[in-house]
C-alpha cells in the first residue's frame, strides 16, 4: 500500500486544495495500482484502475481497514481508494461507514465523528408542510420500490446551492442500483400526473437505515418522499435513521447530530 498526499479539507477551489495539501500518514490508498492512477491521473475513478485479480486482494484490504470504525480518523475519512459494489458496500454500512467521492481524489470512505440522525419520537413536521399537505396531498403520489434507478439518477442531476456536479458518479450509481437489486437499497417514488417528481433513496443495512440523497422537481415533492420513508420505516418497526449529515431538510424533521460512539452503539458495534 501506497501513502498518498491528500487534502484532508475538501474544496473545490484549486487554490484551497493547494493550500492545504499536505502528508496525511495515518490514511493508505488501497492497492498500489490505484496509488499509481491517482498519482497520474489526479482523479480517474479508482475501480478504473483495477481488475482481476486485484479485486479480491483490494477487497480484503478495505475489509481489515473497515474492522474498526471507531479509530481515529483526520476530518471523518478512514480508508481511502477500493474498488466499489455492492459486496463492499454492504460490508461498510454494517460497520457504519459510507463512500462519499470528492472530485480530483481516489474513493473516500467517511466514519465522521459527528453523525447526523434522526429518531422517530422526536420526528417534527413543519406546519408549512403539514399545511401543503393538507391542501395538494390528494394531487401526489406514493411508491416504494418502484423505479430505483430513476430516483438515483434524478439525485444526481439535482441542482444544488453551492455545488458543482454531484459526488453520485457513475460507478456509484451502478454500485448502489446492483445494491437494490440484491434487497439492500431501497427508494421511495413521489408521481404527480404519472410524472416522477420526487423520490429519495437509502441503504439498509444489518441494524439500519441510512439516507443517502433525495431530489424535488416541484416544491416539498422531496419532504414527501422523505416522510414517507419515516412512515414505512416506522411499519418494519425502525426507532430511527441514520441521514449522515444534518441538511437544512432533514434539520426541519428533527434531524440532529450524535457523537460516532453513540452512533456506533446504536448499531451494535
Amino acid at each position: 500500500m501506497k501513502i498518498v498526499h491528500l487534502v484532508p479539507v475538501i474544496d473545490n477551489d484549486a487554490k484551497v486544495k493547494k493550500s492545504f495539501r499536505r502528508d496525511i500518514s495515518s490514511l493508505t490508498l488501497v492497492g498500489d495500482e490505484a496509488a499509481d492512477s491517482f498519482d497520474q491521473t489526479l482523479g480517474k475513478e479508482t475501480e478504473n484502475a483495477m481488475s482481476g485479480e486485484r479485486s479480491a486482494h483490494v477487497n480484503d484490504e478495505l475489509f481489515n481497514l473497515f474492522s474498526d470504525p471507531r479509530r481515529p480518523t483526520m476530518d471523518g475519512i478512514i480508508a481511502v481508494g477500493g474498488k466499489l459494489n455492492a459486496e463492499i458496500l454492504s460490508h461498510a454500512y454494517n460497520r457504519g461507514i459510507f463512500p462519499w467521492p470528492h472530485e480530483g481524489y481516489p474513493l473516500l470512505w467517511f466514519c465522521p465523528d459527528e453523525r447526523g440522525v434522526i429518531d422517530f419520537a422526536e420526528l417534527h413536521l413543519p406546519k408549512s408542510f403539514q399545511k401543503w399537505m393538507r391542501q395538494t396531498l390528494e394531487q401526489f403520489e406514493v411508491a416504494v420500490n418502484q423505479n430505483f434507478k430513476a430516483v438515483i439518477k434524478s439525485c444526481r442531476a439535482q441542482k444544488r446551492n453551492g455545488q458543482k456536479g454531484s459526488w453520485i458518479t457513475p460507478a456509484i450509481e451502478r454500485a448502489y442500483y446492483n445494491l437494490h437489486q440484491q434487497g439492500g437499497a431501497l427508494s421511495v417514488e413521489v408521481y404527480q400526473d404519472g410524472k416522477l417528481v420526487g423520490g429519495i433513496y437509502g441503504v439498509q443495512s444489518e441494524k439500519y437505515f441510512s439516507c443517502e440523497s433525495m431530489f424535488h422537481l416541484v416544491s416539498n415533492a422531496s419532504k414527501l418522499a422523505l416522510f414517507h420513508l419515516i412512515l414505512h420505516l416506522q411499519e418494519k418497526g425502525f426507532k430511527w435513521m441514520d441521514i449522515q449529515m444534518v441538511t437544512s431538510v432533514c434539520e426541519t424533521f428533527g434531524g440532529k447530530l450524535i457523537s460516532k460512539n453513540d452512533f456506533l452503539k446504536r448499531i451494535g458495534l
